[in-house]
């Protein structure tokens, strides 16, 4: 076990009463946390779950408990957490039973949307007047508003995926392999200050018609069009996640006309990106300019995803979603034109939305970069 938040007791108690009123809001009765993303969130606890239950349990009235096994008591130490009522249990005792002991007459438990099935079962049978549901709609109303302290962690994010992103022209070589590439991106993802390399997709020529595509063994050839699109956790959780697009050698014309859209549609939706103006207007005002363009059919996701202690996460950019923007959310903007069978482009960067706009993390240049 280890924290991303080790003695930060003072952030935790705020995090956990403003996740009890906001759990009182919506009339739940408590909150049940397994190891995740929400979990870190709330103590900067940072463990895997399995078959035994480490669990946070918040009461909306009454004070947080952490239940745990015995033999993983000792890797709390340090943490936030040993300021609250730990509840250790050894094999041969019911866990389930303990964490519902605790929770009292609780009739509306919120659970994490990762807890493992094996727990939330045994959390329904020892709650069996209880109603179990999705803790995710009280704890995305925390999460995807990010505090100075988070900002600042994306900001360095950003400026060490940016660090990347500036050796990549020099990885571009006719005769090299996507895997190649793939490989010296991996690495540099470390060197620059991340924990791990979470994806690295390098799509070369019709590779970058697949959004999703990863590495392959295909060859590097003069006139390719490459979409990087690379990011990864720091120290303390907060990822990065950048895409570029980069030709080997010169660009055709279709490519510059085409690319050229993009890079429109891509600022229209950052500038567009400010408190008071729902999701779903960022994501039209990319969309917008990629289909009067004639290209519409083309761009097949999304144009932005939350980022934080997830890649993706709250809130989503898309058609459909009138959450209105705020400060301290913070997601991607993302074009993408992608042609089956020939090419593909995108670029992305990740924003923070301010009091009067947004301010982008990532700093490379968004023009089409010849390698």
């Amino acid at each position: 076990m280890s924290s991303t938040l080790a003695g930060a007791t003072d952030q935790v108690t705020a995090r956990l009463e403003r996740a009890r009123a906001a759990a009182r809001q919506v009339g739940v009765d408590a909150l049940v946390v397994t190891p995740g993303p929400d979990l870190q969130y709330l103590t900067g606890v940072v463990k895997h779950s399995h078959e035994r239950l480490s669990a946070l349990l918040v009461p909306t009235d009454g004070e947080p408990a952490f239940v745990v096994p015995t033999l993983e008591r000792p890797g709390l130490a340090g943490t936030a957490v040993e300021a609250m009522d730990v509840l250790p249990w050894t094999d041969g005792i019911d866990p389930h039973a303990l964490a519902a002991s605790r929770l009292g007459g609780a009739r509306r438990v919120a659970v994490a949307a990762d807890m493992p099935a094996l727990h939330v079962l045994g959390l329904r049978d020892a709650l069996p007047a209880a109603h179990l549901e999705l803790a995710t709609p009280v704890l995305r109303e925390l999460r995807m508003r990010k505090d100075a302290t988070e900002i600042d962690a994306l900001r360095r994010a950003g400026a060490a995926i940016d660090a990347v992103h500036a050796q990549v022209p020099g990885w571009l070589i006719p005769g090299r392999t996507e895997a190649e590439i793939g490989a010296d991106i991996t690495a540099a993802i470390v060197e620059a200050g991340h924990t791990e390399a979470a994806f690295v997709i390098v799509g070369s020529g019709p590779n970058g018609a697949s959004p999703h595509h990863e590495v392959s063994d295909r060859v590097i050839q003069a006139g390719d069009v490459v979409v990087i699109d690379i990011g990864g956790p720091l120290p303390e959780g907060y990822h990065s996640d950048s895409t570029r697009t980069y030709v080997v050698g010169e660009p055709t014309d279709e490519v510059r006309e085409v690319y050229a859209v993009l890079q429109r549609a891509q600022e229209a939706a950052v500038a567009a990106a400010r408190p008071g103006v729902t999701a779903a207007s960022v994501d039209e005002a990319a969309r917008a300019i990629i289909r009067d363009a004639g290209h519409g059919e083309y761009f097949v996701h999304r144009t932005g995803h939350g980022i934080g202690l997830e890649v993706h996460e709250e809130p989503y950019i898309v058609d459909g979603n009138d959450l209105v923007l705020e400060p301290g959310m913070a997601f991607s903007v993302e074009p993408g034109i992608y042609f089956p069978g020939r090419w593909g482009a995108r670029i992305e960067d990740i924003v923070v939305v301010t009091e009067s706009g947004c301010e982008a993390v990532n700093r490379r240049p968004h023009d089409l970069l010849s390698c």
